[in-house]
């Protein structure tokens, strides 16, 4: 088993640096965020793609069956998992089939690599504090599995807690301390990929045996319960977050 993961490691750093001859994979992390440089999508039209894709298939899965959603999908971590590891698919007819998606929008793939050929191979979440390093390739600082707390610590990082902020793609986190899990995670869609208008959505998991909802953003900002309100005022709202790998190289 250690010996196939070396593979798809091996396979996934050389597609990192195709189409830049001679680069090798260095260790860097110029954020100190924990995500190593080869890992983040430095090109525009690739931070495009996968934002496209993974909102689309977060907001898909609101118009699936609650029985024939994927099995994964069981808390607001799982479905930000499914929709971020399937963004990094190749996106083909056989991919939709497997997924049971009645149509996949014409858009732009990820370049830089495809999962599970990324420079991690299958293990894309950071699960360990601290700054990237070589020695995390092999020492357990990434895995395939990542709760919300793991996400928004390790791989994530603050845009601001207003939410006119937001772009597509961005991740508002929670934490509710009366809670048994008190870490929650909502995905920032924007504009609906499926419905026209100018109305800005929200999608999310309410929990284990909970459902997938889609408020729009005044729905969400007028919610009954107070401490679900993305306002700055709100000590339970912890701010809009947005992926490492989307960090841009300044």
């Amino acid at each position: 088993m250690r010996r196939w993961w070396w593979l798809v490691l091996a396979a996934g750093l050389i597609a990192a640096c195709q189409g830049n001859p001679g680069r090798a994979p260095s260790d860097s992390d110029f954020a100190g965020d924990g995500t190593p440089d080869f890992l983040r999508l430095e090109d525009a039209a690739d931070r495009r793609a996968f934002t496209g894709w993974f909102t689309f298939l977060a907001e898909a899965q609101y118009y699936v069956a609650p029985g024939e959603l994927p099995r994964e999908i069981n808390d607001c971590a799982a479905l930000v998992r499914f929709a971020y590891r399937e963004a990094l698919r190749q996106h083909d007819g056989r991919w939709a089939s497997e997924l049971r998606l009645p149509a996949v929008p014409s858009a732009p793939q990820v370049q830089k690599y495809q999962y599970p050929f990324t420079p991690l191979g299958a293990r894309l979440f950071r699960v360990a504090p601290g700054p990237f390093s070589a020695a995390d390739l092999s020492g357990g600082a990434f895995a395939e599995f990542a709760d919300a707390e793991t996400l928004v610590q390790c791989n994530c990082h603050r845009v601001g807690r207003e939410l006119r902020r937001a772009a597509s793609g961005d991740l508002l986190f929670y934490r509710q301390l009366e809670q048994d899990l008190p870490f929650h995670v909502m995905i920032y869609l924007g504009p609906s990929q499926f419905e026209d208008g100018p109305a800005k959505w929200i999608v999310y998991h309410t929990g284990p045996s909970g459902e997938i909802r889609r408020p729009s953003v005044e729905e969400l900002l007028r919610h009954p319960s107070p401490r679900w309100r993305p306002l700055p005022g709100n000590s339970n709202f912890l701010g809009v977050y947005r992926w490492n790998i989307l960090r841009e190289m300044v």
